[in-house]
């Protein structure tokens, strides 16, 4: 690592020093440093003049000497790969023992890098006061034996010799292959602009990755920023999923947005946050419809006639909206196989059931809202049906809760109303399938309870319920089963 005099410079394979911008990931491990005492004058070789009669680099400040310019130099800065720290398992070239780079440098730029600067303090002024003007002090500088180690630590230097870092940091690769090596080097100022032009524009995801493992080596100051970028608080996703949800369903004509968060949810990468989110819309606005019919079934305002009508329509209206909403998140809790909850709210509504029931005994609602009771059936027949078919599995308790609250409700539009299914079956048909399918899961006792209540599924014609048949006899088939023996007690 470390080096004798300056002949020592002769035995090696030089290679000109280039600018490059690489897009390679360069290693963020500490580079090693040390400054060796300057040879003597017989000692010293004058280094092969480069063939090029321009500089590698030109200063883009007038008061700052060339980058590389052997004449001015009085620093020279040895690169060089250790290749005993190569990793072959990681499929990478492995460093040949000779690969070293020369740079001829200048304290004065070197010492914008703070570390370059703490290597050049006391030690410097005392050997720059021993030794010829003309004689380079030498400092070697190990890289990391990865691809693209050495062009990016030439860039970094190159800086050193400019004022002018948008024209040289003006990607996100470049920046993100510079920073590291800003860093080891305490280079702020290129860190600074690293950081801002990474602030600023976009990023691929392998990009992000690459930004989030470089945010540990950053000050919390120099972090702060991009932390903001690509850290949330705690629930900021359930909140941002609540917010599109709050924001699909109160506003009209959102089909092609409905499906597009409906897609959010599926995709979504945590259930348990879905499932809350949609619980949460789902309470607010099923108050939102309690609390509307509530208000129509018992008024609380007096006086004026054509103000209490505006009122209760009004009320109708608020109902049918948010009963909408309503039948799309309990598709969509259906769907992501969480409406858990839902079916247990839905199973214990006696007071609101019973509100339905008296709003839709009379004539009023019809010219309002024609398609509440629908709309509301829809919502109970797509939870019964998820129950039927197992995709939500509750208790018995809550399965017997939810068909003795909502059957009266069910034989009400049958005597009043008549709500098509999009295939024009009457829908309190299929709901009343579906009733029957979960009496036929419950204990005797409980079915025996219910199926009474069912007899108004019959019609003039036996032939139309045949499913009102076959629940009846399904009962009777099972009661007339002997109860099985009971085991006897062992002694």
């Amino acid at each position: 690592m470390v080096t004798g005099g300056g002949g020592a410079t002769s035995k090696k394979r030089q290679r000109a020093a280039h600018a490059a911008n690489s897009t390679i990931t360069s290693s963020s491990r500490p580079c090693a440093a040390i400054i060796v005492d300057s040879p003597s004058r017989s000692d010293y070789k004058k280094p092969i003049p480069n063939p090029n009669p321009n500089p590698i680099h030109k200063s883009s400040v007038p008061s700052l000497p060339t980058f590389n310019d052997v004449a001015s130099a009085d620093v020279l800065l040895r690169l060089f790969v250790d290749p005993t720290h190569s990793d072959p398992s990681d499929g990478s070239p492995a460093a040949h023992p000779d690969d070293v780079v020369f740079l001829y440098l200048h304290a004065t730029c070197l010492r914008r890098c703070k570390y370059f600067a703490a290597l050049l303090s006391d030690r410097w002024q005392q050997q720059h006061q021993d030794h010829a003007d003309d004689t380079p002090y030498r400092i070697n500088l190990e890289v990391p034996p990865t691809p693209g180690a050495m062009e990016t630590r030439i860039s970094v230097l190159q800086l050193l010799y400019s004022d002018d870092f948008a024209s040289s940091i003006n990607t996100v690769a470049v920046a993100i292959d510079l920073l590291p090596v800003a860093l080891e080097l305490l280079f702020e100022e290129c860190v600074r602009c690293c950081v801002r032009f990474l602030e600023a524009v976009p990023w691929t995801e392998d990009e992000e990755n690459r930004v989030l493992a470089l945010i540990p080596l950053l000050s919390e100051d120099e972090s702060k920023d991009l932390l903001a970028r690509v850290s949330g608080t705690n629930n900021s996703s359930e909140e941002m999923l609540y917010g599109l949800i709050s924001s699909v369903i109160h506003n009209p004509n959102m089909a092609y947005v409905k499906a597009f968060v409906a897609k959010l949810l599926r995709e979504f990468s945590s259930r348990d946050s879905a499932e809350r989110v949609l619980e949460r819309a789902f309470q607010k606005t099923f108050k939102v419809v309690k609390e509307s019919m509530e208000d129509y079934t018992s008024p609380g305002v007096r006086g004026d006639h054509n103000e209490t009508e505006a009122i209760q329509r009004l009320n109708l209206h608020t109902a049918m909206t948010n009963g909408r909403h309503l039948l799309w998140l309990v598709e969509r809790m259906i769907e992501l196989r969480v409406a858990d909850a839902a079916v247990k709210e839905w199973s214990e509504q006696p007071s609101f059931t019973a509100d339905l029931q008296r709003a839709f005994r009379d004539d009023a609602w019809r010219n309002i809202v024609p398609g509440l009771p629908g709309v509301l059936l829809r919502c109970t027949a797509k939870l019964s049906s998820a129950i039927a078919s197992g995709t939500i599995l509750v208790a018995a308790q809550v399965r017997k809760k939810l068909v003795n609250d909502w059957l009266p409700v069910l034989i009400v539009c049958k005597d009043n109303t008549s709500p098509l299914t999009p295939n024009n079956r009457p829908l309190y048909l299929d709901l009343e399938e579906t009733f029957l399918k979960i009496i036929s899961t419950l204990p005797m006792l409980d079915a025996q309870e219910l199926l009474q209540q069912c007899l108004g599924f019959s019609t003039r014609n036996f032939d139309d319920c045949p499913h009102l048949v076959m629940a009846f006899n399904t009962w009777f088939r099972r009661a007339a089963r002997p109860p099985r023996p009971q085991a006897p007690n062992p002694c």
